[in-house]
């Protein structure tokens, strides 16, 4: 049953509805963090709840601000083009009264700052999208909506982090993996974050210049000892991808086996440093070379 409406509760249903959007873009954002490599520190992902849940009031704010500015003149705007098409609003309205409302401040800007047409365009479509979501469902009049709302937007945001979860324990997202490099790969020049090089030649030698040495606790990216020499290498390539190995046996330099990550377009190879089980990263990426 219809009833008059309260822009009050426009208000409400909508930085709720953006609050959701901003939870659900998080919970994607960290599902599609475990589909990509390894950086080379790991996240922090206890600092990073935290964090979010401190900004969280700022969010709700600006969803608030949003809803007040744009969203609450668009559901009025879209009332008042149904009484003067003798009906209620359309669906189709609060969109275009969104989107109609989003493009003197964004265009404007956009001229204003030189920012290019094409990612303007970019921006105004997404803001349109996400402001237009809030929109769309505040616009029934309806009782118990900012109830039924919130049940149904925390329901979605919960499931596609359960079914994300699951997908990537079952194998049905894909979950990162290093790529199968091969020996072929391996000849050129691989370069650390201090432009440390390993040079890989096809016949098996290897020259290290300035490449770094971990003692026990040390950051991937704090000093340590840099080492340089020449020797040999191989490439074992194990029961899977993950347990790829590259052993680099130089006399001036007892490195572990390094390990492989990265992509396929862009190659690396890595050692374990710092405390046990810290999972941070000493990388070296291929900057040169066939392969």
């Amino acid at each position: 049953m219809h009833q008059k409406r309260s822009y009050g509760r426009v208000l409400l249903v909508s930085t709720l509805v953006g609050n959701l959007e901003v939870a659900l873009a998080v919970v994607v954002a960290v599902l599609y963090v475990q589909t990509q490599p390894p950086p080379d520190t790991p996240p922090d992902y206890t600092a990073i709840t935290g964090a979010v849940f401190s900004a969280w009031p700022l969010v709700a704010v600006i969803a608030f601000l949003l809803s007040l500015v744009l969203v609450l003149p668009a559901v009025a705007l879209a009332d008042l083009l149904g009484r003067l098409l003798g009906r209620h609003a359309q669906w189709w309205s609060a969109p275009l009264m969104v989107a109609a409302l989003l493009s003197l401040p964004v265009f404007g800007f956009s001229a204003y700052n030189d920012v290019p047409t094409r990612s303007t365009l970019i921006f105004w479509a997404c803001a349109t999208a996400s402001l237009s979501l809030g929109a769309l469902i505040a616009l029934p009049r309806r009782e118990g909506l900012l109830r039924r709302v919130a049940l149904g937007g925390t329901a979605v945001v919960a499931g596609t982090g359960l079914l994300g979860a699951l997908g990537l324990t079952a194998g049905l997202l894909p979950s990162y993996e290093p790529p199968r490099i091969g020996p072929q790969t391996m000849p050129g020049t691989w370069t650390d974050h201090t432009s440390g090089t390993l040079v890989f030649t096809p016949d098996g030698r290897v020259t290290a210049s300035g490449v770094g040495l971990h003692r026990p606790g040390e950051h991937p990216s704090g000093p340590s000892r840099r080492c340089s020499g020449s020797g040999t290498w191989s490439y074992e390539s194990g029961r899977d991808a993950r347990s790829q190995e590259v052993r680099v046996r130089i006399p001036e330099c007892p490195w572990p086996a390094w390990a492989v990550d990265g992509t396929a377009r862009e190659p690396r190879i890595s050692q374990n440093v710092g405390d046990p089980g810290s999972r941070r990263l000493y990388k070296l990426r291929k900057t040169s070379g066939g392969s």
